[in-house]
C-alpha cells in the first residue's frame, strides 16, 4: 500500500512539473510584429564611452568588444558566409531545449531537481533575453528635395548619386548575403549616434571625419554655437552626444523607423594607411603597448628589447601581418575593422550615404536635406596631427609598395566587401 502510494505522488508530482514546464516554455518579453520586414533583435544595454580616439580604459573595453565578438560570436549581419553562426543567446536557447528533451528520458526521481534547475536557468534566460522587433527601412527614408531645388542641377546631381550609392549597397547585400534570417542586436547599433533635434541617425566609421561630425551633431543638438569652439577631448570623451543601443527597444525602434540614418564611408586602403599613421607612427599610451608590443613580438625578427618593452616603431609590413593572421595575437579594432561590422548597412537601411573623398559637397547636402542652419558648414581643419599632411592616395600608394604582391592580394581580399559595397575601384592594376 505504501508503495502504491509513493509511487502515485511520484507520478502525480511528475505530471504538475512537466505542466509547468511546458508554460515556461512560452516566449516572454516578445513584441508583435509592427510592420513587414526585417527582425530586429533588441536588448536593453547601458550606453557605452567609446569614441573613434579612445582614452586607454575606452579603447580596452572596445578593443574586448570588436575582438572578442569577431573571434568568436561571429555576427548574423556579415556578409561571409563563414560568419553564419548563432549568437550566444541562440546557442544558450539550443543548450535549453536540449535539456528539456533529455529531461524526458531521465528517471522519474531525477525529475524534480531537473525541474528546479530548469527554472532558475529560465528565469536568468528570460532576464537576458533579447526583444524581437519587426520593422523595415525608415518611413521617412532621404529626405525629398524642396520644390525650390528640384531646378537646382547640383542638389539634382547629388541626390542621383545618393540614389546610384544607395541601389548599388543593396544590390551587394542582396547577393552577399549569406542568411535569410535578418536579426539586429543592440551591438549593431552601439556605434550610432543619435540627434533628436534633427532626427539624425549617423553611424561612426573612424578616419572618416568622424571627430567633425560629432562636432557638427553638438552644434545641431545646441550644445555649441560653432564646430571651432569645440575641443578634440570634448568631442571624443565628454560623452555629450547619445548612442543609440543607450534607448529602450521602444526608443531604438521609433529613432530607426522615423529618423534620418547617414554613414560616411572611405576608400578602405587609404582609411587603413590613415589609421597606421595615427596609431603607430605618433606617440600613443594605448596602441603602443597592447598592439605594438604584441605585434613586434610577433612578426618581427631579432626585435629589441627596447623595442618588446615599448611596442613603437611598428612597421607597415608588421601591421599588415598581424591585420591577415587568424590566429592574431592581439584582437581587431575599430580603425580598420570593416564598414560591414562596424555599422550593419544590410541590416540597417541607411537613408544618406557620404564618402569621404566628396566630404565637403556630400556633408553640406546632407545638411541642407535635414534642414540644418544656413550658417552651419561641414568643417575642414584636421582635427589630429594638423601640421601633418592628410593620408592621400599617392601616400597610401607609398605604403602598400613596401608590401609584396600577395600581401597586396590578401590585403584587398580582407576588405573585398567594402571595395564592392561602395563601389571603389581596385586600388592597384594587378589586383583581382
Amino acid at each position: 500500500m505504501r508503495l502504491t502510494c509513493m509511487f502515485s505522488f511520484i507520478l502525480l508530482f511528475g505530471a504538475v512539473g512537466l505542466v509547468v514546464f511546458i508554460h515556461l516554455q512560452d516566449p516572454e518579453e516578445i513584441v508583435h510584429q509592427q510592420t513587414p520586414g526585417i527582425k530586429y533583435n533588441m536588448g536593453f544595454q547601458q550606453p557605452k564611452k567609446q569614441d573613434c580616439v579612445s582614452s586607454n580604459n575606452q579603447d580596452r573595453r572596445l578593443r574586448k568588444n570588436t575582438a572578442d565578438r569577431a573571434a568568436t560570436v561571429k555576427q548574423s549581419n556579415s556578409l561571409e558566409p563563414s560568419e553564419s553562426v548563432p549568437t550566444k543567446l541562440q546557442s544558450t536557447d539550443r543548450r535549453q531545449s536540449s535539456i528539456m528533451f533529455a529531461m524526458k528520458d531521465q528517471q522519474k526521481g531525477e525529475e524534480i531537481n531537473s525541474i528546479k534547475l530548469h527554472k532558475r536557468r529560465r528565469r536568468f534566460i528570460i532576464k537576458k533575453s533579447p526583444i524581437l522587433i519587426s520593422m523595415n527601412s525608415s518611413v521617412l527614408n532621404l529626405p525629398t528635395l524642396k520644390y525650390e531645388d528640384r531646378n537646382n542641377s547640383k542638389w539634382k546631381n547629388l541626390y542621383q548619386i545618393q540614389g546610384e550609392r544607395k541601389r548599388i549597397m543593396r544590390e551587394t547585400c542582396s547577393k552577399y548575403k549569406s542568411n535569410n534570417r535578418r536579426i539586429i542586436t543592440p551591438y549593431h547599433v552601439s556605434r550610432i549616434f543619435v540627434e533628436d533635434k534633427y532626427r539624425v541617425l549617423y553611424c561612426e566609421v573612424p578616419k572618416a571625419g568622424c571627430s567633425n561630425w560629432k562636432r557638427v551633431l553638438m552644434v545641431l543638438n545646441g550644445l555649441a554655437s560653432s564646430t571651432k569652439d569645440i575641443q578634440h577631448n570634448t568631442v571624443h570623451y565628454g560623452n555629450y552626444l547619445k548612442r543609440l543601443d543607450g534607448f529602450d527597444h521602444k526608443g531604438i525602434y521609433h529613432r530607426l523607423s522615423t529618423y534620418t540614418k547617414m554613414l560616411f564611408i572611405r576608400e578602405p586602403f587609404e582609411k587603413l594607411v590613415s589609421a597606421f599613421r595615427d596609431k603607430f607612427e605618433h606617440p600613443n599610451n594605448y596602441y603602443h603597448p597592447v598592439f605594438g608590443k604584441a605585434i613586434i613580438s610577433r612578426y618581427r625578427v631579432n626585435a629589441t628589447k627596447e623595442a618588446l618593452r615599448t611596442g613603437s616603431g611598428v612597421k607597415f609590413k608588421e601591421f599588415i601581418q598581424y591585420l591577415l593572421d587568424v590566429h592574431r595575437p592581439v584582437g581587431m579594432d575599430i580603425h580598420w575593422d570593416h564598414v560591414n561590422r562596424l555599422c550593419s548597412p544590410c541590416l540597417i537601411d541607411y537613408d544618406f550615404v557620404g564618402k569621404f573623398e566628396s566630404m565637403e559637397e556630400d556633408a553640406n547636402f546632407f545638411l541642407h536635406l535635414i534642414g540644418a542652419p544656413q550658417n552651419l558648414t561641414f568643417p575642414k581643419f584636421k582635427d589630429r596631427h594638423s601640421n601633418e599632411e592628410r593620408t592621400t592616395t599617392k601616400i597610401t600608394q607609398q605604403y602598400f609598395a613596401q608590401l609584396s604582391p600577395s600581401q597586396r592580394q590578401q590585403s584587398y581580399d580582407f576588405y573585398y566587401m567594402d571595395y564592392l559595397m561602395f563601389n571603389y575601384s581596385k586600388p592597384f592594376e594587378d589586383l583581382y
